[in-house]
């Protein structure tokens, strides 16, 4: 078998699932390959280490591509692991805060990841929130810096801990949040809830190298096939979501995987559309990582495009 190198900057985690699932249900064992995962973060770091050959593959945000390719230049986006903007904004539950309100962060602290935060700072300024003048910090996420923490789940621990009044981080966060009382979702973008405009700034994806691709076309291609796979076996049974999480991550978490994924379902589609790229260079461009427009075969291995639908 062939080895390969995955990174995800987040593992415990909804966001880039069907990677990790692809390799702990062994349909990438099924194409030929010994997949490995990594756990690099922040995220630009994944994107560092496939551009300088550390890995073959990123799971990870489409737009943090950029922070290590510039102007989309030696990278392509193989397939979405999902459609849209991913991340919830999760606050305090006993703040006046309800579903779909933008102002409920105006005079609050509010935590997300490196990059991460970076959809959310557009959101409010496209809603009218001035950072500065509503007294709104957002922060690093408490605790993400230590080795094998997973963002979200850190998001939730210090929102617990009263560190923050809110966080911006994945749905397994939010669950957590949810569960232990001490948070309510007021916007979750893919569902409706807040601006639609944002739904295309960004999306989970999967990312390899030009090089990569030059290196070993059929190693990426089986790759890429391993994965839709695994984003299939999931709509078809999302029970599997239990048995990655069992093999993967703490108790807890592993027993609430499959109720947050069963909820992200809708939206495994691997076809990366001509809407969502022009959302995603829209998005890039205004919050300064973008210069350029490129053109859809410089973001996207069309070759494998076919695959999407085999």
């Amino acid at each position: 078998m062939k080895s390969t190198r995955v990174a995800v900057p987040d593992l415990v985690s909804n966001s880039y699932f069907p990677a990790i699932a692809a390799i702990a249900l062994d349909l990438f064992a099924k194409e030929g390959l010994d997949a490995q995962h990594r756990l690099i973060f922040p995220n630009y770091k994944a994107y560092e280490a496939l551009r300088d050959g550390g890995v073959d593959f990123v799971a990870g945000p489409a737009h943090v591509v950029l922070r290590a390719f510039p102007e989309w230049n030696g990278v392509k986006l193989l397939a979405a692991l999902a459609q849209g903007t991913y991340w919830l904004l999760v606050m305090r539950s006993d703040l006046d805060a309800r579903p779909g309100d933008v102002n409920a962060v105006r005079g609050r602290t509010i935590a997300a990841a490196p990059l991460v935060e970076t959809p959310l700072r557009y959101l409010l300024s496209e809603s009218g929130i001035d950072l500065e003048r509503d007294n709104v910090r957002i922060i690093s996420t408490p605790g993400t810096h230590e080795p094998g923490v997973s963002s979200g789940v850190a998001a939730a621990k210090a929102l617990k801990a009263g560190q923050i009044d809110g966080f911006w981080a994945n749905a397994m966060g939010a669950q957590n949040a949810i569960g232990s009382g001490v948070g309510k979702v007021v916007l979750d973008i893919r569902r409706g809830i807040g601006p639609k405009a944002a739904f295309h700034y960004t999306m989970p994806v999967l990312v390899t190298s030009d090089r990569t691709i030059e290196r070993d076309p059929e190693m990426v291609a089986a790759g890429l096939r391993a994965v839709i796979a695994a984003q299939r076996a999931l709509k078809e049974d999302v029970s599997l979501a239990t048995a990655v999480g069992r093999k993967l991550f703490p108790p807890a978490e592993a027993e609430l995987i499959a109720d947050v994924v069963a909820r992200d379902l809708p939206y495994y589609t691997p076809t990366i559309t001509d809407e969502a790229l022009a959302g995603l260079i829209r998005f890039s461009q205004a919050t300064n990582l973008l210069k350029g427009s490129p053109p859809r075969e410089q973001m996207v291995a069309t070759q494998f495009s076919h695959l999407w639908n085999s």
